[in-house]
């Protein structure tokens, strides 16, 4: 290609006298092809719904006009869809702690029902035995009883300490105390067991309360 251009130059100098139009329309063909850039098939306006006018700088001007208020239409659609995810995550919190709070009510009355139940368990464990015979019902009973408080409290059932401990009355109830004195008060004696629901008060200890320093 080179040599055919250099002979060209040439024969340009001379006239192209000892050329014949095949010859020169054969080599302007050569040059355009080669010089000529391969340019991808572009999208033309009219597939994307645009009409531009012939003038350039209008065109550019719409083509412009037209990209930002594409890109405004999508920033909003993608701040809509951001809040509606977030709503629905909200949403899927809520069910799921509406749920669990469903589940934990059904739970506590099942438990409250049962409550009495371990209050007759309590009796029947502080009664002192007087024969081997009552012996061997106490020791089915402590057996059972243990049975049961490990799967109440599987499920979330514990109960308080209350004897000897410092008197609060978020878990302790009083029912007889000190008349007189001075000194910080402590729970005396347990007259009924109270019972925390996954660390909420289920129903508080009944308690006789006294000083600290009743005893010095």
């Amino acid at each position: 290609m080179n040599d055919e251009k250099k002979s060209l130059e040439a024969h340009e100098r001379e006239g192209l006298e000892d050329w014949t139009p095949g010859e020169v329309e054969e080599l302007v063909t050569a040059e355009i092809v080669e010089d000529t850039p391969i340019q991808r098939d572009a999208v033309s306006p009219e597939a994307l719904g645009l009409e531009l006018p012939e003038d350039p700088d209008e065109a550019r001007s719409m083509l412009l006009e037209t990209l930002l208020s594409e890109r405004t239409a999508a920033r909003e659609q993608l701040e809509a869809l951001h809040r509606l995810a977030a709503e629905f995550d909200n949403y899927r919190k809520r069910v799921a702690r509406d749920h669990a709070e469903t589940v934990d009510r059904a739970g506590q009355r099942i438990i409250e029902a049962v409550l009495p139940a371990l209050d007759n368990f309590d009796a029947a464990l502080a009664y002192e035995t007087q024969t081997p015979a009552e012996e061997k019902i106490l020791d089915g009973l402590n057996g059972t009883y243990a049975t049961l408080m490990s799967a109440l409290g599987a499920e979330g059932l514990e109960a308080i300490d209350a004897a000897g401990k410092p008197f609060d009355p978020m878990y302790h109830e009083a029912v007889t105390g000190p008349v007189g004195g001075d000194g910080d008060l402590v729970v005396a004696q347990e007259l009924r067991r109270g019972y925390l629901f996954k660390e909420r008060v289920l129903r508080p200890t009944l308690v006789q309360v006294d000083h600290a320093d009743h005893d010095a």
